[in-house]
This record gives C-alpha cells, structure tokens and sequence, in this order.
C-alpha cells in the first residue's frame, strides 16, 4: 500500500492511499476510514508523505560507512532533530543561503511512525512502524564543524528545504532487500544496501522511544553510507529507492526559483 499527500489542481491538500491512479482519501495517515470520494493523481502535487511532529535522523548507522571513517559501533542511536520547517517534497527547489560553505547530500531510508508508542519492545516497535519513504537528508559539512567546540548538528541540517521526503509511504516492502541510491544530473553517485544497518528498524524505534514518545507520522531517517558527496546550484539530485520510488529536487542558490 502507498500513502502519498497531495494539493490538487484547486489546492485542496489530501492524504489518502493510491490506487489505480486515483488518491482515495483517508481521515487521518493509516487509517482505514475513507474521507470522500477517490480524486486523480494527474494534475496533483506530491507534498511531502507526511508532516511528522519530530523528525529525526541517524548517524553513523552503516558498517560500511563506520569501517571506512574509523568510528565505533553505537549501542544506542546517535540522533539529531530536524524542524519542520527543513521539511520539502518531491520536486521541490532547495536554496542554499549564500556562503554556506560545503553542502552534501545524504540519501537515506525513512521510517514513518504509524502508532503511537513509548518505552516499546523491538517487537512491537516493528508494529508501530507504518512503512518507508526516500529521505534527502541536506547537511551544510562546513558549518557542522564550524565551532569545534560545538557540532551545529540542528543549524547545519535544520535550512528550509534540507529535509526531503517522498515521494510516497509504500507500507509492504521488506526493508532489508532496499537499495539506496543518489542520482545527480543523471548520474549515479550513491549506492548502499539498507541491509548494512548497524541497528535495524525495529530497534531503532524501540531504543529511541525509550528517549521520546514517537506519534503516527515521525520521520525517523536511519542514516547514510558511504558515497555522500558535495552538491551545488543547478543540480538535480534524486534519492531512488526501488520499490518505493524517486525522489527529485533542484538545488538553486539564494533568491533563485
């Protein structure tokens, strides 16, 4: 099943799951009650998945990547917040503000929260999860480690558009056949298996809502490999994840379309 939220050619915005090329709306994200009549998806805008209340990213949750940066492996999740106002969709045109510095991609696999859950078991920690997006996780490199005193994990992570998600929610995909990828101008630059998770999905969830309440649609972004590179005004650049979908946005600089 995929849930995708859109804004129709009138500006009505609607989450609901697809079907035959039709949104059929729901009353709320996983819920099986419907909320009016199916609309078609020509013509719509993709808008991000979901609005999640926390969105939260990973780091350092690959062995590949942990091996080739010499770093340990975590015993619990090594975690930062994104604010959601850093939320953008599919298609959508990312500005970098002037003098940033070095700005990198991340492509990464998403989880969204279906349930509510706190202090959970793995096991039903895998229950609360209601499926999987494509996540741009947009880091400015240079300001992270600008004050070495202090890693601006929000400040380099939290610009307006450095959190991409979409294009849809696809519930039925086993996570550990996943390949993620990074397309930019067309060509292939990231390649990693979501079966190289340190921590799975379901432990993630569990750990972390020892920490936090999770509430249905949380973004939980688990965190890239190897193969994250720099990005610059006039690119395209796109997650794809096979099985869920693509996930497209220009990179402009300040004040440009």
């Amino acid at each position: 099943m995929e849930w995708a939220r859109i804004e129709t050619a009138g500006g009505d915005v609607i989450t609901g799951v697809i079907k035959d090329d039709m949104l059929h709306p729901r009353i709320s994200l996983g819920s099986d009650t419907a909320a009016g009549d199916p609309v078609a998806l020509a013509g719509a805008t993709f808008l991000p998945p979901c609005v999640p209340g926390k969105f939260i990213g990973l780091w350092n949750n690959f062995h590949a990547a942990a091996e080739r940066n010499g770093q340990s492996i975590p015993e619990h999740p090594l975690f930062f917040l994104k604010p959601l106002s850093s939320l953008a969709g599919p298609g959508a045109t990312v500005n970098l503000p002037a003098d940033i510095g070095r700005v990198v991609y991340e492509g990464e696999l998403g989880i969204v929260i279906g349930r509510t859950c706190s202090n959970v078991s793995a096991a039903d920690a895998e229950k609360a999860i209601l499926g999987y997006t494509c996540v741009n996780d947009i880091t400015a490199l240079d300001i992270l480690f600008e004050d070495l005193s202090f890693p601006q994990w929000t400040r380099s992570k939290g610009f307006d558009g450095f959190g991409v998600i979409g294009p849809v929610i696809q519930t039925d995909v086993d996570w550990r056949e996943l390949t993620v990828k990074v397309m930019v101008n067309d060509r292939e630059r990231q390649s990693y298996p979501a079966s190289d998770m340190i921590m799975t999905p379901a432990e993630i969830v569990s750990q972390l809502s020892a920490d936090m309440t999770l509430e249905p649609g949380d973004v939980i972004a688990c965190g890239t490999s190897v193969g994250a590179r720099p990005i610059k005004a006039g690119m395209e650049v796109g997650v794809v994840i096979e099985g869920i979908g693509e996930l497209p946005v220009t990179i402009a600089a300040t004040g440009n379309a």
